[in-house]
């Protein structure tokens, strides 16, 4: 590829700090390390005034329109959430449905989440990648859930939860890269065919 590959971290953290949000960061970073990107962050609590009201795309505030146009043109999204009675947050899910249904076909995507204690680590399964599922994105395998026992003053120190990160990432890294803006054959295309 000879430009850097677009990496969109989308946080559905509402508070800043946010723990959602350091460990997307976090993730972000280890693919950094490992290919050229341009990174960019999505935070959902930034977004909570001008997204909570809107029922169509048309209406959304200009800020809003250029992160969704951000994260359905990334090549690799990393999307981390508070888990929020057994599921990703309400606003994190309004973001999603904003988002063209095909944008994000076949686009390798990292999910983890964040949560109070260990009982609610299978949300990342259960929860978040059933909403890609539907999107046709390419769920990496490994998934990253962390606890508040993990974070010191909002960055990740514990060591298993470091280990597991960076074992997510290097497990992605062949299909990241393979990471191409791929072009989908039209409807007539695949009749014709």
């Amino acid at each position: 590829m000879t430009r850097p590959l677009r990496l969109v971290g989308v946080s559905g953290g509402l508070q800043r700090p946010s723990k959602a949000a350091a460990l997307t960061e976090h993730l972000m970073d280890l693919i950094a390390d490992a290919f050229p990107c341009e990174q960019r962050l999505v935070e959902m609590g930034q977004l909570l005034p001008q997204l909570a009201g809107a029922s169509w795309r048309s209406h959304l505030p200009e800020t809003v329109e250029r992160e969704l146009v951000a994260v359905e043109q990334a090549d690799i999204l990393v999307v981390a959430t508070p888990v929020f009675r057994g599921s990703y947050t309400g606003l994190f899910k309004h973001f999603f449905d904003f988002i063209d249904q095909d944008a994000l076909i076949d686009k390798p995507v990292l999910l983890a989440a964040t949560g109070g204690s260990e009982r609610h680590a299978l949300m990342i399964d259960h929860q978040l990648r059933p909403l890609f599922s539907f999107f046709q994105a390419r769920t990496l395998p490994l998934g990253v859930y962390a606890t508040d026992k993990d974070f010191l003053d909002y960055r990740l120190q514990d060591e298993a939860l470091i280990q597991r990160a960076a074992l997510a990432v290097q497990r992605a890294l062949p299909l990241l890269g393979l990471t191409q803006p791929a072009r989908h054959a039209t409807a007539e295309e695949v009749v014709a065919a």
